[in-house]
């Protein structure tokens, strides 16, 4: 079996480590001739509207997935016209409009932060005098990593966030106190069988994901569970997906999803009985789905900005590293490691080895 996988990431990469012990093939489609997962398998270089280019990606494979949910609707579409492609382009669509997606929840009874549709800076002005307290501002489409969001504290301040962001369709939604963040893992096949890992609980820097560690037995599981059930119901989902939630003294309210595999669930490679990837995998070509029960108490930290000497971070026992293969740059996710069954000790000290975010 080949797999066409749009993008050249390293999830696109980690999905293909994951791959080849099963016996798969890859097929990587990116804009960059360098992409990280290119020397994992057959590579095409071309542009997401090329549809010239993307048909010659579906003759050489048996299913298509993505590794990033950026990509234009048309070239799913396209693709989906000759080969199988999941997640399907109408599941990736509802995840590429942060407002879609926030109505989406709110239609599936999944408590979400109030928001509004901001098309202009009077809109914004309009959205901040009616809510009161601040807003955080977020553009509908193409922000990660805390980009293309900034918060609004008065009326006063709008045509300059209006400004700042573009002058392009936003979302405002309500600045909500909360515990934690926290997201789940969940999968399901193509004949609807679905698996659940067990939350995490994040820690982000500046809007990048720092931390991640299993919660294993978290009290919020039966309820990130049932949501995000209702969400992969909904859209008919096959794969896997990721579902962000803040923890509002023990209500979860929806953040956002990612229709793939995700950075919080890079623990499982190690962690868990099936990592996230292989579930992917196995769920997009309807095979049956892996056991997504922990192994052991994970914790992964992402390596951003420089790397680290290798034998340092493996001089820390229980430590497993995975190095990207990208230029170091600042701001930008060049590996992680997972320390499993950690001492406090040991979390200290290769807290002390990765590099600082100011």
């Amino acid at each position: 079996m080949r797999i066409g996988v749009l993008g050249g990431g390293q999830l696109g990469r980690m999905l293909a480590l994951a791959g080849y012990p099963l016996g798969l093939e890859f097929v990587f489609y990116d804009h960059n001739p360098q992409a990280c997962a290119s020397g994992l398998g057959t590579f095409i270089s071309g542009e997401f509207n090329d549809m010239r280019r993307l048909t010659e990606l579906a003759q050489q494979v048996d299913v298509v997935t993505v590794e990033f949910e950026n990509i234009p609707v048309t070239a799913l579409e396209h693709l989906a016209q000759t080969v199988p492609v999941y997640p399907s382009p109408q599941a990736v669509s509802a995840a590429q409009d942060r407002l879609g997606e926030k109505k989406l929840f709110a239609s599936l009874g999944i408590q979400t932060p109030d928001f509004y549709a901001v098309d202009s800076a009077e809109s914004l002005t309009d959205a901040s005098s009616r809510h009161g307290d601040t807003l955080i501002v977020k553009s509908r489409r193409f922000g990660y990593d805390g980009k293309g969001q900034l918060p609004l504290t008065t009326a006063s301040e709008a045509n300059g966030v209006w400004t700042t962001l573009g002058g392009v369709p936003l979302i405002a939604e309500q600045r909500i106190p909360f515990h934690r963040e926290v997201s789940i893992i969940a999968v399901r096949s193509r004949s609807g069988s679905m698996g659940f890992y067990p939350l995490t609980e994040n820690l982000h820097k500046h809007g990048m994901l720092e931390r991640s560690q299993a919660s294993i037995a978290d009290p919020l599981q039966t309820l990130a569970q049932d949501y995000v059930q209702r969400v992969m119901q909904a859209l008919d989902y096959v794969g896997v997906l990721a579902f962000e939630f803040f923890d509002c003294d023990g209500e979860l309210v929806a953040n956002e999803i990612a229709p793939r595999v995700h950075n919080s669930g890079h623990w499982t490679i190690e962690g868990a009985v099936t990592s996230q990837f292989e579930n992917h995998l196995r769920a997009i070509l309807d095979w049956p789905l892996g056991m997504t029960s922990t192994r052991a108490d994970c914790v992964m930290y992402n390596v951003i900005g420089e790397l680290p000497d290798p034998a340092m971070i493996l001089n820390v026992p229980g430590a497993h590293l995975h190095y990207y293969g990208k230029a170091p740059r600042p701001g930008r996710k060049l590996g992680h490691v997972t320390l499993c069954d950690p001492s406090a000790e040991e979390i200290r000290t290769l807290e002390s080895l990765l590099p600082e975010r100011n």
